[in-house]
């Protein structure tokens, strides 16, 4: 089966390597809510200490940065699983691509404060994981 002229198997090793770069998206800005409140100056003695230093979008975007490392290492071994059992529906394709767009999205309105959208995207990005990881065990038990 292929999709955008990708089959399943490279769509959910793009998906891994988009959502890679997503982890450090919000830390961009992390870097900039830095300089704004000088931490450079703060790199040598405790630099995880000065975060606390940061204006609120600093802190969220730190926040989301974090929550992407953990979701990026569940949806990569989700996706990993359907690549070794060899998951080739269309499902498994959509669930991959739309995890990209929804973790983005989870940062941004993780950053602007928006709860509401923010854990709606986190259920999303869940559901997706989960598709991946039921997909992979279930064609297993056949």
């Amino acid at each position: 089966m292929t999709l955008f002229g990708f089959s399943v198997p490279t769509i959910l090793l793009i998906a891994i390597a988009a959502t890679a770069v997503l982890v450090y998206l919000p830390f961009a800005l992390v870097g900039v809510a830095r300089v704004q409140v000088g931490y450079n100056r703060d790199m040598r003695s405790s630099p995880r200490a000065t975060l606390d230093k940061l204006p609120e979008y600093g802190k969220r975007a730190t926040w989301a940065h974090q929550n992407s490392l953990e979701a990026f290492s569940l949806f990569s071994v989700a996706a990993l699983m359907a690549y070794v059992t060899q998951q080739d529906s269309a499902t498994v394709a959509w669930a991959a691509i739309a995890f990209v767009p929804i973790r983005f999205l989870y940062s941004v309105f993780y950053i602007l404060d928006v709860p509401l959208l923010r854990s709606l995207m986190f259920a999303l990005g869940s559901t997706c994981i989960i598709t991946l990881i039921g997909s992979s065990i279930t064609s297993t038990m056949r």
